[in-house]
């Protein structure tokens, strides 16, 4: 075990050595909810294996991840009968990433419920090309 996995609280969690609010799980997955929620109902889904964020997962891993994350999201929805739900990860520390294991947040929305959305940006006269082009050339 690297000394990246000793110490993250997520690893913990899914061992079970840490509690938490367990909604769902199988051998490969679990869903949580979330200590310190962006709205109440607030869930977390990650992994039981390491990954430090989605570019370390492998793809056959990253299909039935985005399942599980599905199951979570409808069972969220219809429990708490919200009028939608956000779905994100924080890779890296540049877009907010805390916790250095993979993870998406599922985040129960209502009308009215006083979250905003990212801010618009605009593009300067030609901008958008030379970004399309220069993430295209990978």
């Amino acid at each position: 075990m690297n000394p990246n996995e000793e110490n993250c609280i997520f690893c913990k969690i899914a061992k079970k050595e840490i509690p938490s609010e367990i909604i769902n799980e199988d051998e490969l997955f679990m869903t949580f909810v979330d200590i310190k929620p962006i709205n109440k109902g607030h869930l977390l889904v990650i992994p039981k294996k390491h990954s430090r964020n989605i570019s370390e997962m492998i793809d056959p891993e990253l299909s039935k991840y985005l399942a599980f994350v599905k199951e979570s999201a409808e069972q969220m929805k219809t429990s708490l009968g919200c009028d939608g739900y956000n779905i994100g990860m924080n890779n890296e520390p540049a877009a907010g990433q805390i916790i250095f294991h993979s993870h998406f947040h599922i985040i129960p929305r209502y009308k009215d419920d006083g979250l905003t959305s990212w801010p618009d940006k605009e593009y300067e006269e030609g901008e958008l090309k030379k970004y399309a082009e220069k993430i295209r050339k990978k």
